[in-house]
């Protein structure tokens, strides 16, 4: 049986990457329909329900066809990754010493005469950092291509620990059509966050379990990281607060282990990516919950990252390269179809993200 003999009315558009159907069922099949559901069973593409003023609509997806990946460029940038953050777990674990950030561009550095062993012992940060960056951008790849959207696998940014001496700026994705609606928008969103977090959450519980309490460290207390003969302190969340209390009742201040080091780091990305603002994680799930607030909430927003960089600067530079990445605007894009409502399941889901948010916030993540 054709699809239209079940529909009252549809609206095809086409898009380079897809052709979405926007079709509304007639009321007789409506509800459970094993005529329906066999022919659906036929669709090349994927579809989904949503409910309407006008009745039931299925939100149907046929692909284009799939482009051609760069793999090799992909994998390139994972190892290239992969070496410069173990190289920062090698110099936290105090095996490859780090004096002069220079002397890697000078060619004066002094290599250790072991230097792979000593280089391997930064995989107990760098693997588990990789495996929490990878798990967020996977999150955001899957539920897009559960969509049918044109979107690329995870490009990873290596950098040399100048400016970030975790070797590396995190990970992104591209997606390189518009999405349909503001369903898309909230699943592709939220999905990355929650998968972070959710290998995040073990990687710092275990890590701090390996970290040595202090009885006191001068006028430092908290989560002490050392860096080559510097000591900084890493600023608490809500979930770091409560899991080294758990693990370590009132110790005045933790030594961290380059294990929860990287829990940490993980924390603070799905910090910085839930933030309300422009293309940010956040940004997409506020745009989808409440596409009228946006703009004013993510500018308040904006204005708070300003005045915490008072106390942290790296905020003033998060802020800038929101900014810039943005074109200067701190709205959002538009979706094919902007007034099609939310499912009353991803209510839930959006207080779940807020609440995502409030436990990883830290105002002032790092001090030296």
């Amino acid at each position: 049986m054709s699809l239209s003999e079940f529909l009252l009315a549809w609206r095809t558009v086409s898009l380079p990457d897809r052709e979405v159907v926007d079709a509304l069922v007639h009321p007789d099949h409506a509800g459970p329909s094993p005529a329906l559901a066999a022919t659906l069973a036929l669709w090349r593409g994927s579809y989904y329900w949503s409910d309407e003023a006008d009745g039931r609509h299925l939100v149907l997806t046929r692909p284009a066809g799939r482009r051609r990946e760069r793999w090799g460029v992909h994998a390139a940038l994972f190892l290239a990754t992969l070496i410069t953050t173990t190289f920062a777990g090698a110099v936290l674990a105090g095996t490859i010493a780090y004096d002069n950030p220079l002397d890697l561009f000078t060619g004066a550095y002094p290599l250790p005469v072991h230097f792979v062993r000593a280089w391997t012992a930064g995989l107990v940060f760098s693997l588990p950092l990789l495996a929490i960056l990878l798990c967020h951008e996977l999150g955001h790849y899957v539920t897009a291509r559960r969509y049918d959207l044109d979107v690329s696998p995870p490009y990873f940014i290596p950098v040399p620990l100048v400016p970030s001496f975790i070797g590396t700026m995190g990970a992104f994705i591209r997606l390189r059509t518009m999405l349909s609606d503001r369903r898309q928008l909230f699943d592709v969103g939220v999905a990355g966050p929650l998968a972070g977090f959710v290998v995040a959450l073990p990687v710092l519980a275990v890590g701090l379990a390996l970290s040595h309490p202090l009885p006191g460290h001068g006028r430092l207390t908290g989560m002490l990281l050392g860096l080559d003969g510097e000591t900084a302190v890493l600023g608490d969340s809500i979930v770091t607060f409560v899991l080294r209390r758990l693990v370590h009742g009132s110790a005045p201040a933790l030594l961290v282990h380059p294990l929860a080091f990287a829990g940490w780091v993980g924390m603070f990305v799905t910090m910085l990516n839930m933030l309300p603002i422009s293309q940010l994680d956040g940004g997409h799930i506020l745009f989808a919950a409440l596409p009228r607030w946006h703009e004013r909430i993510a500018l308040a927003f904006w204005m708070l990252i300003v005045v915490l960089g008072w106390f942290w600067r790296g905020w003033l530079l998060w802020g800038l390269l929101v900014l810039l990445l943005s074109r200067g605007r701190l709205g959002h894009p538009p979706v094919l179809d902007a007034h099609r409502p939310l499912p009353p399941s991803r209510r839930v889901v959006t207080w779940v993200a807020l609440a995502l948010f409030v436990i990883t916030f830290a105002p002032v993540p790092f001090r030296l």
